[in-house]
């Protein structure tokens, strides 16, 4: 179990690399502890995926098309004001903790709409109270899954942990919508919040069954969940010895140490992670490419395809297309890395990235003819699963496991939080200078993260098993 506790002091390491010399864990993909932890949040995403259906379909039965937008912001904002806080919590509680919460509360209250749905129908006030209890479990939820890779394998295999987790968004992204529209046909929004309820409850119950290491022993300096214990397997369930084990360890550690100082507020451990950001000019450079790279494709991208094909008249049957090859080509990548011995040269191989999905983008909004998108899109889709993939192990590999949920909160909001904020931009540019221009807009962002990947501070960097890394 972990460890409800976490190491006051900041960490002393130099240079940012604080997991070097892990011991050896399995290949990500034969790796139980990986695949109960992909099993949960695959079903999780597409709870979310169905939830987000189910809900648009019910606002607009219960109040009309125009509040759609409404409801659906009422969950946007307390996930983007909460998410920092969400990322103390992971770093307090424990990752697996805070996602066991967060996907109880999601199935009780997702199925207890479903059951007042089934009887009263859909209702507006029930329905903004799901949204703001979901949008906040959302904030909590989000870092933990972000910093819960750390605890459960070695950090050579982080690239690899991303890029299933890649595959596991595709096809939560491709199974979602089929589940809800099928649940929505034959039972209505009673059925599909039923489906997504008992998704988030799958979920849940994949959680239960796994086990990491506790943060005293796998928050310390060259240290994972996978390097703690017998043969590096420490708190898997068949190895509830070994985790015991270090549990005893950290414990024997502590009285050693003797008397505990004062445990810091949430506010101050916020702080100290807002500082240790700061003060890691690599971590700091890093997050800013990747929350770069990523920002636009975490709604504005789908928004300006929809302009571009509605602007280009294209049959609705070409966006379909685009977004399809888009989630074909990140699938692609995806199960590349997830499989790939090693990435050399992670640092330029993400610039690289970065730079072909600018291209990309800025071409999409110049392609001649719908089946021309396709292929861009196909292209865009590849590159920046590459990008960010690769961007959110070196991310993880450079934060220490005790500042692993602050730091995600950080680069998510930076994504998740900032993207509604572009969605009304999206729609003036493209109504005042065209999609071309929208999709240029897109393209200067994506370069930007690629010049500034190729900056001193990054230009050596390298995952634990691909090269010597530039000091």
């Amino acid at each position: 179990m972990e460890s409800a506790t976490e190491p006051g002091p900041e960490p002393a390491a130099a240079g940012g690399r604080h997991m070097t010399a892990p011991a050896a864990a399995p290949a990500a993909f034969r790796d139980a502890r990986v695949l109960r932890w992909l099993a949960a949040y695959t079903c999780s995403v597409t709870g979310d995926v169905a939830y987000f259906m189910a809900l648009s379909w019910a606002v607009a039965r219960a109040a009309g098309p125009a509040q759609v937008g409404a409801v659906v912001a009422v969950g946007a904002l307390p996930r983007a004001v909460l998410m920092l806080g969400g990322g103390v919590l992971a770093d307090r509680w424990g990752p697996r903790r805070v996602l066991i919460g967060s996907d109880l509360v999601r199935a009780v209250v997702v199925l207890a709409v479903a059951a007042l749905t089934a009887g009263a129908g859909p209702r507006l006030w029930p329905l903004c109270g799901l949204a703001l209890v979901f949008g906040s479990v959302d904030a909590v939820f989000m870092p933990a899954v972000g910093a819960l890779p750390v605890r459960l394998t070695s950090p050579d295999q982080l690239a690899r942990v991303q890029g299933l987790r890649s595959l596991a968004v595709r096809l939560s992204n491709a199974v979602g919508p089929l589940l809800a529209g099928v649940a929505l046909s034959t039972g209505g929004a009673a059925m599909a919040f039923t489906v997504s309820g008992t998704l988030f409850a799958l979920s849940l119950a994949f959680l239960l069954a796994l086990r990491i290491a506790p943060l005293a022993a796998a928050g310390a300096p060259g240290a994972t969940g996978a390097s703690v214990g017998a043969g590096g397997r420490a708190g898997a369930g068949e190895d509830g010895a070994a985790s015991t084990a270090a549990v005893a360890e950290g414990e024997a550690r502590e009285q050693a140490a003797g008397p505990r100082a004062p445990r810091p507020t949430a506010w101050a451990d916020l702080r100290a992670g807002l500082r240790r950001l700061r003060s890691r000019p690599r971590l700091l450079m890093l997050v800013i490419v990747v929350a770069l790279g990523d920002m636009c494709f975490s709604g504005p991208v789908a928004t300006g395809l929809v302009l571009l094909t509605t602007g280009r008249g294209w049959p609705p049957a070409a966006l379909g297309w685009i977004l399809t090859a888009f989630s074909v080509g990140g699938a692609v990548t995806g199960l590349s890395l997830a499989v790939a011995p090693r990435v050399p040269g992670a640092g330029p191989v993400m610039a690289a990235a970065l730079l072909v999905a600018a291209a990309a983008i800025t071409a999409v909004g110049r392609a001649p003819t719908a089946a021309a998108a396709v292929v861009l899109g196909g292209a865009l889709g590849a590159a920046s699963g590459v990008a960010s993939g690769l961007g959110n192990a070196l991310v993880q590999r450079e934060t220490e496991p005790a500042y692993q949920g602050r730091i995600t909160a950080v680069t998510t909001l930076c994504t998740l939080g900032v993207s509604p904020l572009l969605l009304p931009v999206t729609g003036l540019v493209a109504a005042a200078w065209g999609p071309g221009a929208l999709f240029a807009g897109f393209g200067a962002v994506c370069l930007t993260a690629a010049v500034l990947a190729c900056t001193p501070v990054l230009r050596g960097i390298r995952l634990p098993g691909t090269g010597t890394e530039t000091p």
